[in-house]
């Protein structure tokens, strides 16, 4: 069994935010925002976030609003913003400059 991961100070969580510049933080979640050239493109982006959120068996809350997007993590279990809600976010991203750049 693995251990659980800690939730970070607010000061860890400003400094895991200046290396992921489209998230940002509200209260015990960090969020991002992103609009999709087109509907499916979008669902492309949300795919390939869910396989990279499977893999690291952490996963987001996602709304899909047409071409809107809408990402939000915390590790509900502690509460808070936690090492694998700043991992999941780099690899959102990273998902998410994927699906772009194969467009």
């Amino acid at each position: 069994m693995s251990k659980r991961p800690e939730r970070l100070t607010d000061q860890q969580i400003a400094d895991g935010l200046q290396q992921l510049p489209h998230w940002h933080r509200e209260g015990d979640a960090l969020l991002r925002t992103l609009q999709a050239p087109d509907f499916p493109t979008g669902i492309r982006m949300v795919a390939a976030v869910a396989d990279a959120a499977e893999a690291m068996d952490h996963h987001p809350d996602v709304d899909i609003r047409w071409r809107t997007l809408h990402f939000a993590l915390t590790t509900h279990d502690v509460g808070g913003v936690t090492t694998l809600d700043l991992a999941l976010a780099a690899a959102i991203d990273a998902a998410v400059d994927t699906v772009l750049s194969s467009s």
